[in-house]
């Protein structure tokens, strides 16, 4: 991959991560700011649950796009960004293009997706 390439790949990966950090402490700062003792009754208190609930999965994917984008800048580091975990050949930049943080090509990835399918059931 060119290095016009992969720089390009690092902002949008640096841009991204910098966006999901900023939401995660948004979140936190609205969260600290409501009490369980604000809210009337019952019914007001489930759908609070239910908002931490769902909050609390979203910062767990948040999370994990972090640490995947914490991967891709370390093989861009390492030279080895756009090149596929499993085959070793590289991923089509379109692809990169879409999901900076695509560890496998899109064959790869169909092939992994398929036995998930499989097993799953």
């Amino acid at each position: 991959m060119r290095a016009k390439d992969l720089e390009r790949f690092k902002k949008m990966l640096l841009s991204q991560k910098a966006e999901l950090l900023n939401s995660s402490r948004k979140l936190l700062t609205e969260e600290a700011q409501h009490s369980p003792d604000d809210l009337a009754d019952e019914t007001d208190l489930a759908a609070s649950e239910i908002n931490q609930s769902l909050t609390l999965r979203l910062r767990d994917r948040e999370r994990l796009l972090i640490q995947k984008i914490e991967n891709a800048l370390s093989k861009i580091e390492k030279g080895t960004y756009g090149v596929c975990d499993s085959c070793e050949e590289p991923i089509e930049v379109k692809r990169l293009e879409a999901r900076p943080v695509a560890s496998m090509c899109i064959a790869c990835k169909e092939e992994q997706e398929h036995k998930e399918r499989i097993f799953a059931y």
